[in-house]
């Protein structure tokens, strides 16, 4: 037979039926909250690589470019002996999608031609207004072909100076000395 001090120790029906308030019942909320961050997170990370929109808008001019003063032409790097100094057309800026798949990116350039002194610039300046729309699609289409990684860095821009430079002469002047001395970047931003 048990003794009555056993059965003080065993639990009654009652207290059996009770859930026991233990670790469980307080990491409830925090698993819910875990998860919902995890998922929130994913969600965001996802999306982000979908539409593209990872980074800031990246904005270079003319004057944040370091080292500037040796800035390539259409014939290499300007040496201390090219200090004629040409004049300067300004053409206005062309926004062109960059070739980058599954990702929209725009550019938006704004040039400044630097022109010899072989061309008088009242010439020059009617001559490039009447060329300015063949000036605006070439430099789209130049623009078009290009990738983020091809833009980003002074060594691609300078690279990408010298090309259209080049191209804006041949197209310009074509079988003639070159006019157009160097190709400035007023304004060049990605998005």
């Amino acid at each position: 037979m048990a003794d009555p001090e056993d059965r003080e120790n065993v639990p009654s029906r009652e207290e059996q039926a009770q859930p026991t308030k233990g670790l469980t019942g307080k990491s409830i909320p925090w698993l819910i909250t875990g998860l919902a961050i995890v998922v929130c997170a994913g969600t965001g990370f996802v999306i982000g690589r979908v539409f593209g929109t990872r980074g800031q808008t990246q904005t270079v001019s003319a004057a944040e470019q370091p080292g500037a003063a040796g800035i390539v032409g259409g014939h290499g790097r300007v040496d201390e002996a090219d200090t004629e100094p040409g004049w300067y057309y300004d053409l206005d800026a062309v926004v062109a999608n960059l070739n980058e798949p599954g990702v929209t990116r725009y550019a938006r350039v704004g040039l400044t031609l630097e022109i010899d002194n072989d061309m008088s610039q009242s010439d020059g300046t009617a001559f490039l207004d009447r060329k300015k729309p063949l000036l605006k699609h070439w430099l789209n289409l130049y623009l078009s072909n290009q990738t983020m990684e091809d833009i980003r860095g002074e060594r691609h821009l300078r690279r990408m100076q010298a090309q259209i430079s080049e191209t804006f002469n041949r197209g310009l002047f074509p079988n003639q000395k070159p006019r157009i001395k160097r190709v400035l970047f007023k304004e060049l931003s990605i998005q």
